[in-house]
């Protein structure tokens, strides 16, 4: 009985394994030859040349070196069966004209592989470049062979060899001259790259410090324009090679130029002029006119260079205008200012812009989607929202639209926050607004609360200039060295509030045992922490404090300390450092022997029982012995993130989202805290060095707290 067709092909693969000189396998019978199926003609879609897909004519590809061909090669079963399982080959073709003007030609077969599976021929070196190669392919099932890829509606495939690389680029710009100062910060500009050879297809490009990017010319060997916005003061490289059709790459061009600083604001008002004044003035740009709700003397945020602001009541005559517009809502711009509200219950306004009955932009405050307030920049049917805005907290926000990208961006404390949205702005010709909104029928959305420093760019305010607007440089408000102490007073080394020493709280000054001069002298052991004095308290009632609070827990502030305790195994909590008010803590670093963790605890709010948050790091207890550990606590309100430091570091387990924040009344206590509305938590142990900052410090800052010396806060 004649074999199937299916078992037959089962045989044939067996004939063939480990043998790619086998391309023919006889039929053992008429009948199975009738029964045998042809194998597919292959499809151009399923060629390709050196990976690039089959062409002819102007799409014929370039490839670098002699290519390897591919085909992906089909071979039916039988007219309803599958196609998995049989094997074929390729029959490969090429010929070019040689120099001599005859014709060559070569040929090839391809190992049996399976149905289905890609087969491929690499071409001998001998192919010359620069010349047009044909080629095409048939399957070859070992009984039977398909039509060409070229015949019934086909195509023949081409190629050519470029066997030699294109020029170097030639790289000119109008905004960025080469090696010269003249490229603000903030302006986007234009380089020309292009390339005396007439096949390239694209640059590759990249930045000091950046990965490659590439741009295509609109035809082969022409210019490409590459757009570039400035973010870094100092000197840039532009790096470009030109690649041709081939993938062959050109030497690197780099084209230095230098980055200054960006253009000044089109328009600015420090709002810090004199009480009692009728309008504001102006930096850069028209004066401001000022309403009968405006008061100028206003506070400023610590921290910064403004000395006054001014402050808005919230009602019709609480606003600023110049009159005229300050910016181009259609351009790229940015607006921003110190803000600090006295009400977030509603939509509140810092800056708009006039259009035809409605605001071009607004920025301000808005209540969120879970009623809570959130700062917000409105522009072209787009708008930005984030961050918490808070009753007397001052905040710097800042919105942008960058019409190059489309984007609108918000950043509240140098942060950007919310999500950068797609604006289509219309004009917005009318006058600026300060602490208003226009609407369909007159304006709506007032300020209530403090506005300063309000700033007008007529281009991109770059990440770190957003930073650097919102950034407050801390302020030392105390460094307690714990040297001495008279009448029970340890001074504050600047003058500002002492120290009060309690009973159980004494400083121990080092003692010159003579031990320099005595060689069978043995030395003393007890040393104080840092210097010639320390703190030493005796955990049932020592602990000392300052009569008024030292820092504003509502705002941002960090406190260090250098603490070692007396023993090995704390038989309870210790508090090395709190401040709070009547009933709790609002914050308070300490040491809990249970989970053998430096602690800091913050709370929602001043009442026994209130909700804490804790951050620890894992430490082992002193025991009286060693040079103790530095601990900072650090609370940024700009990013409502509390940390615990110890020795210089924190990690995430140390960190946390805190919002809770609030404005405590009591003194700095050292060596003790709140307990359910009670004193407790006493320190046993020494404690020296302690800093007080309003300001959040950064790593490197804390990096220098505890050793004795005057902290630089550069």
């Amino acid at each position: 009985m004649p074999r199937s067709k299916r078992t037959w092909s089962r045989l044939r693969r067996a004939a063939v394994v480990g043998s790619a000189t086998l391309t023919v396998v006889a039929a053992p019978s008429a009948a199975l030859a009738a029964d045998n199926l042809p194998p597919l003609k292959p499809l151009v879609q399923d060629l390709g040349t050196g990976g690039k897909a089959c062409g002819t004519g102007a799409e014929r590809p370039y490839v670098s070196e002699a290519p390897r061909l591919t085909a992906v090669l089909y071979d039916p079963e039988s007219d309803d069966g599958p196609v998995e399982g049989n094997l074929v080959q390729g029959d490969f073709e090429a010929w070019w004209t040689g120099a001599d003007g005859a014709e060559q030609r070569r040929t090839y077969t391809s190992y049996t592989s399976d149905s289905g599976r890609e087969q491929s021929w690499r071409m001998p070196d001998d192919v010359p470049p620069g010349t047009v190669v044909s080629w095409r392919v048939r399957a070859n099932d070992g009984e039977a062979v398909s039509a060409w890829s070229s015949e019934d509606g086909g195509s023949v495939c081409e190629f050519v060899i470029d066997d030699e690389n294109p020029e170097e680029p030639v790289v000119s710009s109008a905004e960025f001259p080469e090696d010269s100062w003249t490229s603000p910060v903030g302006e986007y500009g234009t380089f020309t790259v292009d390339s005396p050879s007439d096949d390239v297809v694209k640059y590759r490009y990249s930045y000091i410090g950046g990965g490659y990017k590439t741009v295509s010319p609109k035809e082969p060997g022409g210019p490409a324009a590459i757009r570039f916005l400035p973010v870094d003061i100092g000197p840039e490289t532009l790096s470009v090679q030109a690649i041709d059709h081939s993938g062959r790459i050109s030497g690197t061009v780099n084209y230095r130029f230098y980055v200054t600083d960006g253009r000044a604001p089109a328009a600015r008002w420090n709002l810090a002029d004199p009480a009692g004044s009728k309008s504001a003035a102006a930096e850069s740009g028209p004066a401001a006119e000022a309403g009968t709700g405006v008061t100028f003397g206003a506070a400023a945020p610590g921290g910064t260079d403004l000395k006054s602001t001014a402050s808005l009541d919230g009602t019709g005559h609480g606003f600023l205008s110049p009159g005229t517009a300050a910016t181009d809502t259609r351009r790229t711009f940015a607006v921003g200012g110190w803000v600090r509200p006295a009400a977030t219950d509603a939509v509140r306004t810092v800056a708009s812009q006039d259009a035809d009955g409605a605001p071009g932009f607004t920025l301000g405050l808005r209540p969120g989607s879970d009623a809570a307030p959130v700062w917000s920049f409105k522009i072209g049917g787009a708008q930005v929202s984030g961050g918490t805005p808070e009753t007397g907290e001052w905040a710097h926000v800042l919105g942008l639209y960058d019409a190059e990208t489309g984007l609108a961006t918000l950043y509240v404390n140098g942060h950007d926050v919310g999500t950068p949205q797609k604006a289509t702005p219309a004009e917005a010709a009318g006058a600026f607004q300060i602490g208003r909104a226009r609407g369909a029928a007159g304006y709506r959305d007032r300020w209530h609360g403090e506005v300063g420093d309000v700033r007008v760019y007529d281009r991109v305010v770059v990440p770190e200039e957003a930073t650097e607007l919102g950034a407050r440089t801390p302020e030392l408000k105390g460094h307690w060295s714990l040297e001495n102490a008279d009448g029970g007073v340890s001074p504050e080394l600047h003058g500002g509030a002492p120290l009060k020493l309690s009973d159980g709280a004494t400083i121990r000054r080092n003692v010159d045992d003579g031990c320099a001069l005595d060689p069978d002298c043995t030395p003393a052991t007890d040393y104080a922490l840092v210097g010639d004095g320390d703190l030493t308290l005796d955990g049932t009632t020592g602990h000392a404090a300052t009569d008024e609070p030292v820092v504003d827990t509502g705002d941002s502030f960090t406190i260090g300390v250098v603490v070692r305790l007396a023993d090995t195994e704390p038989e309870h909590p210790m508090t090395v450092l709190s401040q709070g008010g009547e009933h709790a803590d609002a914050f308070k670093v300490r040491y809990d022997p249970a989970s053998h963790q430096w602690q800091l605890v913050v709370t929602g709010s001043d009442e026994s029982g209130a909700k804490e948050t804790v951050v620890g790091r894992q430490e082992s207890a002193d025991g009286g012995q060693g040079a103790g550990h530095r601990l900072a606590v650090v609370y940024d309100d700009a990013t409502d993130q509390i940390k615990l430091y110890v020795n210089g570091y924190t990690s995430a387990d140390a960190t946390a989202t805190f919002h809770g924040a609030w404005h405590s009344d009591g003194g700095l206590q050292v060596g003790r805290g709140q307990v359910d509305g009670a004193w407790g938590e006493y320190l046993r142990g020494s404690v020296d060095e302690v800093h007080a900052f309003s300001g959040a410090l950064d790593g490197s800052d804390i990096l220098g707290l505890g050793s004795g010396n005057e902290p630089c806060i550069c």
